[in-house]
């Protein structure tokens, strides 16, 4: 009998312990899961990785990290475009946190599992398009140029898909010819009823950066394919703004609007022809590996 009660005594003890244990397991997982959470800026350093200082979204990223107050004591670290992916690629191969400016469409959205993270004040935009702008004079000057570039549009996973070719063959003319051959039905849309050209130069003005890098070299490669001899000049956005306004540059296939580079498309908008959209749903923000557990710029806590 005594052995009886003795052995319940000890199995009621055993199982209050493993509750216990597996409550002290649960608090500590959820623990641990939140001191990830708010610990995440102290891991990063309270740093995010932006690209040149130039870009347009560079300057947004500075205006998110004053207007934003749980972002007090952060640092927008300015690097290039190559420094930001190096800097993504090394964190995500070691499994750490990282936070960088990034936008879509790019390759590393199909190289990497990312997220962007919500932007409640709206301060880098939601979606935006990329704008095709012509000089003044351009449609008399060279009419069958002007009515290729009016036509010019594509999706952001055609973009995309030049891009990622592109880093992996090392070569934009290489991927962009690789797209050009297997999307004939876009770029006869484009060129149709079009006349050969006889050597015409055209100054395609861009930015350095592989989504603008993926439309001019498309772009070159149909005007070579026409007769033309395009030059593309990649250069920070405020000159190519300029480049198209003075008619120092023929067109560009770059600007990002309403948001991104709209101070530079405010100042220049009398003296440039705006074509349209050549490409919608491009969007611009801080970007996470998937497995970083936040999901919103809101959701970092201050430096303390």
């Amino acid at each position: 009998m005594s052995k009886i009660k003795t052995m319940g005594i000890t199995l009621g003890m055993s199982s209050a312990l493993l509750l216990a244990a597996c409550g002290d397991d649960t608090e500590n997982k959820e623990s641990s899961a939140g001191a990830s959470s708010s610990s995440i800026g102290e891991q990063v350093d309270y740093t995010v990785v932006a690209t040149e200082p130039g870009a347009g979204l560079t300057g947004l990223s500075h205006e998110v990290m004053e207007q934003y107050e749980n972002l007090e004591g952060w640092t927008l670290q300015e690097s290039s475009t190559a420094g930001m992916l190096s800097t993504l690629d090394k964190a995500i191969r070691n499994e750490e946190p990282v936070i960088v400016t990034g936008w879509t469409p790019h390759w590393k959205f199909s190289a990497y599992d990312l997220k962007i993270l919500e932007d409640p004040k709206g301060i880098l935009g939601g979606a935006e398009n990329i704008q095709t702008l012509a000089r003044k004079g351009l449609e008399q000057d060279l009419p069958d140029v002007y009515t290729v570039l009016d036509r010019f549009y594509w999706e952001p996973e055609d973009m995309e898909k030049v891009m990622y070719d592109a880093q992996e063959n090392g070569d934009f003319d290489v991927a962009a010819a690789d797209w050009v051959e297997n999307n004939q039905d876009k770029v006869s849309e484009w060129t149709k009823d079009i006349a050969q050209g006889n050597g015409e130069k055209v100054k395609i003005i861009s930015t350095p950066w592989d989504s603008e890098f993926a439309s001019s070299s498309v772009i070159k490669l149909v005007l070579e394919q026409l007769g033309y001899e395009p030059e593309v000049t990649p250069v920070d956005p405020a000159i190519m703004f300029q480049s198209i306004a003075t008619g120092e540059g023929d067109v560009t296939v770059a600007p990002w609007l309403p948001t991104t580079h709209k101070a530079f498309y405010d100042k220049h908008k009398d003296d440039i022809v705006d074509l349209g959209e050549n490409l919608e749903g491009t969007q611009n923000g801080f970007v996470v590996p998937a497995y970083v557990e936040i999901d919103s710029i809101e959701d970092l806590k201050p430096k303390e």
